[in-house]
């Protein structure tokens, strides 16, 4: 009788935790200093998959490694299993069924800095054994964090552009044109010619809502001079009460005390209402962590690409 072919060796799961964290960190030495490990010790793991693979996984750039197209491949594939074994690690240790792990979150700047109460406050308290790790910034940031997997889900404002990622609405927003209380624009209806030869303090670009503001804008106003680009809401709410220029800002930011020194400016003829987010990769391994934390943003509600239905 013919013997069976010998099984290849086998892929351990160090190896796809170093691959992994190469990803995430773009390079050897931030990797290891993560895993706890040396520089060396990485190397070799990651070195040794690859020839597992018989395909290298990362392109060479300077110092630092960047996924290629057969890495990208691995990337959602070898998180699914090391999630996978985290949840059998889980469900049979000592706590039994109670969740317990960490969920790494991204957040646009208006849901990190004005609603983490919403977004977190209940699902912490349901799950007290997970740990939060929470990053603020615009919503291109988050959306290239989550197409890295360097994010489990991402809130943000506005539409991310990724046809990989999943979106699903949670909540409406509303941007408002602001400018320094006592402004000659205050206090009256407004159109469009009001507002042509103003100067503007805007978000950064990558910024959602700056993108929504000049897709309205587009149409209404036309040409417009942006005078002073700021990376933060509050950087531009300083700006406009100092009388920098005019703004467009979530009505959030403005709310109470956080509005002082800033009056509204009305303009029917601008619409910038809009949707907050959640996103998710669509290869995402959505373990029991992740699925928690979804269903306790919108229990119930479905999926829906909200680029094709504003």
């Amino acid at each position: 009788m013919a013997s069976a072919a010998p099984l290849p060796a086998a892929i351990g799961t160090r190896q796809l935790r170093v691959f992994c964290a190469v990803a995430r960190e773009g390079g050897v030495r931030r990797a290891a200093e993560v895993l706890h490990l040396s520089q060396s010790a990485v190397s070799a793991s990651l070195a040794e998959l690859e020839r597992l693979l018989g395909a290298p996984l990362f392109d060479r750039v300077g110092r630092g490694l960047q996924l290629n197209g057969q890495g990208r491949a691995l990337l959602p594939r070898a998180e699914d299993v090391l999630a996978r074994i985290v949840e059998i690690q889980r469900q049979f240790g000592p706590d039994g069924g109670q969740l317990a792990g960490e969920l790494r979150i991204g957040a646009s700047n208006t849901v990190g800095n004005y609603l983490v109460a919403d977004l977190l406050g209940g699902f912490v308290q349901a799950h007290p054994g997970v740990r939060i790790r929470l990053q603020v910034d615009n919503t291109a940031t988050i959306a290239d964090a989550l197409c890295r997997f360097a994010i489990d889900v991402g809130v943000v404002e506005g539409a991310t552009h990724r046809p990989e990622l999943v979106e699903r609405r949670w909540r409406r927003d509303r941007l408002v044109v602001c400018a320094r209380d006592g402004h000659p624009l205050a206090g009256r209806a407004l159109t469009a010619d009001a507002l042509h030869g103003e100067r503007w303090v805007l978000r950064e670009p990558g910024s959602a809502s700056r993108e929504r503001f000049e897709q309205a804008a587009a149409s209404a106003l036309g040409p417009f001079e942006v005078a002073i680009e700021l990376g933060q809401n509050e950087a531009v709410k300083q700006a406009v009460m100092a009388g920098l220029g005019l703004a467009c800002l979530p009505e959030i930011a403005l709310r109470g005390a956080a509005g002082a020194g800033i009056v509204v400016l009305d303009t029917p003829f601008l619409q910038l209402d809009r949707w907050l987010s959640v996103v998710v990769h669509r290869d995402k391994h959505r373990d029991r962590v992740l699925s928690a934390f979804l269903d306790a943003l919108a229990p119930g509600a479905a999926e829906v690409d909200v680029r094709a239905d504003p």
